[in-house]
């Protein structure tokens, strides 16, 4: 004949007890941190204020500009970040974030790199020749209005960590991955051919309006 061990009613009670304690417990242990946080940003015990004691901006030197602006394209482009754990589940540990990244990108063309034997004059003043540089790329200017996160989805870890350090994520990530997205867009559109060509039309009509009657526009690296 065999028995059966079994827990006592009273040893079972006591141990569900002491289970639900011990989660009370942690849940008033999370419940007063949280709490303690938002009424110390709320209440600002300390008292801090923002004062600005910067100094005058002070103007260290001034540069000639010596190019044409030609061209400007806009851009926009949708950063799509995902940082994944990994051996945890994204619920767990890991962000993905969506960006809208908007700006322009110039073309200019520098003057200052003409040779000197770069306008040639036909000696009864009707016929002028121009050799000029080929249009160049100028770094991406984000629109700060235009561009913004608009979906952030972070895991459990992620959210508390950036509870407690209770500052936002870096965004500058972002807006460095935007930019380089946008410059190889600049790159591979039309928009140096574009400031090429305007180039050509505002040199050929200033030469024009100075009295010359023939106007040839060339680049550097043509024949």
């Amino acid at each position: 004949m065999t028995t059966s061990q079994t827990t006592p009613p009273a040893v079972a009670s006591g141990r569900r007890r002491w289970w639900r304690l011990a989660a009370g417990l942690l849940v008033v242990a999370v419940l007063l941190v949280v709490a303690g946080r938002l009424a110390w940003s709320w209440l600002d015990p300390l008292g801090e204020r923002t004062i600005d004691r910067s100094q005058p901006v002070l103007l260290q030197s001034i540069k000639d500009l010596s190019r044409f602006e030609a061209a400007t394209g806009n851009f926009q482009v949708v950063v799509d970040l995902e940082k994944d754990a990994a051996f945890l589940p994204d619920a767990i540990k890991g962000t993905r974030t969506l960006f809208v990244g908007a700006g322009g990108v110039d073309a200019y063309v520098d003057f200052s790199t003409l040779a000197t034997n770069g306008v040639t004059v036909s000696q009864d003043r009707t016929e002028a020749t121009v050799r000029v540089p080929r249009a160049q790329l100028e770094k991406p200017n984000l629109d700060n209005n235009r561009s913004y996160v608009f979906a952030h989805q972070r895991g459990l870890f992620d959210r508390v960590s950036d509870f407690l350090s209770g500052s936002p994520a870096d965004q500058r990530e972002l807006y460095l991955l935007a930019e380089k997205k946008i410059t190889e867009a600049a790159v591979a559109s039309d928009l140096r051919a574009r400031a090429d060509a305007n180039t050509k039309a505002m040199l050929s009509g200033m030469l024009r309006s100075l009295g010359f009657t023939k106007v040839t526009v060339k680049f550097t690296d043509e024949p």
